[in-house]
């Protein structure tokens, strides 16, 4: 997996969907977990993850 590439690919996801960025990568992870790919499913987890920690902490 290749991490550098990963945050790439999750900054261009915020960049271009906002706060639906982390839902679009957690949809991407649920469609290859369905089709039993799970180092894909994994690598959508990681961009997930490089989403979130860009969004920062939820307020309350």
């Amino acid at each position: 997996m290749d991490m550098v590439k990963a945050s790439e690919i999750a900054r261009a996801l915020y960049r271009a969907h906002g706060d639906r960025a982390e839902a679009e990568a957690a949809q991407r992870e649920n469609e290859f977990t369905d089709a039993g790919n799970m180092d894909e499913a994994a690598y959508w987890r990681s961009i997930r993850g490089s989403i979130r920690q860009m969004r920062g902490a939820n307020q309350s």
